[in-house]
């Protein structure tokens, strides 16, 4: 989405007249469903400064989003947009695929470009190159700069992950994350002077979020994003606006989500001090009110004293700060040394050959992460050994005592539909008391009316989380998760990881979030297509994330592309 697409974009880019602020919010209200979000709350985004946007899910995150973009208007104040600032703007989700090409949509920065580049797709599928209409688009095409913008299209969709191969096919074709990754060119391509992301990291895999932090760390303009990324966040945001939903209030920090961390909990401590340090100072006077308030001598001083007690404007007592839930969840009973064994594997989708003569051990204790890009077939082992894929040829086995638990954020086919959401946790163990059910559920984001509704009405996200918990409240010995934190906001992210840090079975898993993958991982395999496409390999690193990082040479730039 583009507000204000200039006509004559890349002309009027060269003399734009920069101001202080390129975004300015003043004495903001909105109040949605009987709740105020913000009352008379103010933010300001400076030319090239990059924010991030925080609060717990529903603080009013997106309804303020919409607001910028004048999708929602504030109950009342004001936001203003630098006159002559280009916003653009990626959403969680691109709708509906088009016939559009990969290429076409990445350089369609603005509605004449969409047109010409439409035309001259015409043209060309019609073999009418000869036709005037054709030879006025291409010139067109000449005097916005196309053959210019192609070529770093091209380079930001290869970063991004595209094969050159992909930038001709239709959009309709791939995945909604991969037509995802195209928009995001888009606006790479276009370059606005503030850039809004919503969660951009959601579809990436490992290596395109690596190229796309580079790419945004020398980005020239204003950035604003919500991200529950907290590594993406660290490496290249500069300010953190909270959004807090007590004070209904934006507070802004200075630093990266770290150093917001380490402020807000300063903060706090510093309120909490001040807050009993005045409670102390009223008790005393409090005391000296009621023990000489029969005594005339102290008559005056008595009164003094209530009057001033009557003066103090009381502090509220701080609300104490979300932390991640520390819940004891039952050990898995104890495997044997091997728990999976692949040998000579082989597996096709059609003439498509995933793997071939795949050698693979898992073994008790192990903490193995799963990387590479996506299509490479990461989900296609993880289900193999699952066991939900069977083999074409070769050797699949689990160990006689393994217990396996395989965690899809598709799969939601477990959940009995007329259970409510505390029924299905409390039914997965019988020593689970229901104080700790529900402290586990509203951990990942169930609050108290929502552990009441019946399995059958809940979202594909709210499923994909209840079916998390009963993993965890259960859990097997082989724990196989494939993206266990969408859905998920930061701090039932840490949840997580402190639950997997002591949860004392086999863990593979999948997941794109740096931090999770850093806090978790002990051994890394990467999973590629072999040059030739044949099939997949598996290449292993007894190490974590930094340490594959390190020997495989991939925190390289792809595409050797950086923003101007």
């Amino acid at each position: 989405m583009l507000i204000r697409a200039l006509p004559e974009f890349l002309a009027q880019r060269a003399i734009v007249l920069y101001t202080a602020a390129v975004l300015t919010i003043k004495k903001l209200t909105k109040t949605m469903g009987g709740r105020t979000l913000l009352r008379e709350a103010e933010m300001t985004i400076n030319w090239g400064e990059r924010v991030a946007l925080v609060g717990p899910n529903g603080a009013g995150k997106s309804t303020l989003f919409r607001m910028i973009l004048d999708e929602d208007q504030p109950d009342e104040g004001t936001i203003e947009r630098d006159e002559y600032a280009i916003t653009g703007y990626l959403a969680q989700e691109a709708g509906e695929p088009t016939n559009e090409t990969v290429l076409e949509i990445a350089m369609s920065i603005t509605p004449e470009m969409t047109d010409i580049l439409r035309t001259v797709r015409e043209y060309e599928a019609k073999g009418e190159l000869d036709n005037p209409d054709f030879a006025k688009a291409q010139d067109k095409f000449t005097e916005l700069n196309g053959y210019q913008l192609e070529p770093k299209a091209k380079k930001i969709l290869a970063g991004l992950g595209f094969k050159q191969e992909d930038f001709k096919r239709k959009a309709c074709e791939f995945s909604g994350g991969w037509v995802m990754r195209a928009h995001l060119a888009k606006l790479l391509v276009m370059e606005p002077d503030l850039l809004m992301l919503d969660e951009p990291t959601n579809h990436l895999d490992l290596l395109s979020l690596l190229w796309l932090q580079r790419y945004l760390i020398n980005y020239s303009g204003a950035i604003l994003m919500i991200s529950h990324d907290r590594d993406f966040m660290d490496a290249m945001i500069e300010t953190v606006i909270e959004i807090d939903p007590d004070a209904t209030q934006l507070i802004s920090y200075n630093g990266n989500y770290s150093a917001f961390l380490e402020q807000r909990e300063k903060i706090y401590e510093q309120k909490v001090q001040a807050y009993r340090a005045q409670q102390k100072e009223i008790k005393g006077h409090e005391e000296f009110i009621n023990r000489f308030r029969q005594v005339g001598s102290k008559a005056a001083q008595v009164q003094s004293r209530i009057k001033l007690v009557e003066k103090i404007k009381k502090l509220d007592k701080p609300r104490a700060l979300r932390k991640p839930f520390k819940f004891t969840f039952p050990q898995p009973p104890r495997s044997n040394q091997k728990l999976i064994e692949l040998e000579k594997a082989c597996q096709a989708y059609g003439d498509k050959v995933i793997y071939k003569d795949l050698d693979l051990t898992i073994e008790r204790g192990e903490r193995i992460v799963l990387v590479g890009p996506n299509g490479a077939g990461k989900s296609t082992l993880l289900k193999i050994m699952a066991g939900i894929i069977p083999v074409d040829s070769g050797k699949y086995e689990a160990g006689y005592a393994t217990k396996l638990g395989y965690y899809s954020q598709h799969r939601l086919e477990s959940l009995n539909e007329d259970n409510t959401v505390l029924e299905e946790v409390m039914g997965c163990s019988a020593e689970l008391r229901e104080e700790d059910a529900r402290s586990i559920l509203g951990t990942f984001l169930f609050r108290r009316a929502d552990v009441e509704k019946r399995c059958s009405v809940l979202s594909g996200g709210e499923k994909s989380r209840l079916n998390l918990v009963k993993f965890l409240v259960d859990p097997p010995n082989l724990l196989l998760m494939d993206e266990p934190t969408t859905h998920l906001d930061i701090l039932s992210i840490d949840s997580l990881v402190q639950a997997l840090r002591d949860y004392e079975g086999t863990l593979v898993f999948i997941s794109h979030d740096v931090h999770f993958i850093r806090s978790l991982a002990e051994s890394t395999y990467h999973i590629t297509r072999k040059e030739d496409d044949s099939c997949s390999e598996l290449t292993k690193y007894s190490g974590g994330y930094d340490y594959f990082l390190e020997k495989s040479g991939l925190d390289d730039d792809r595409g050797a592309v950086t923003a101007d």
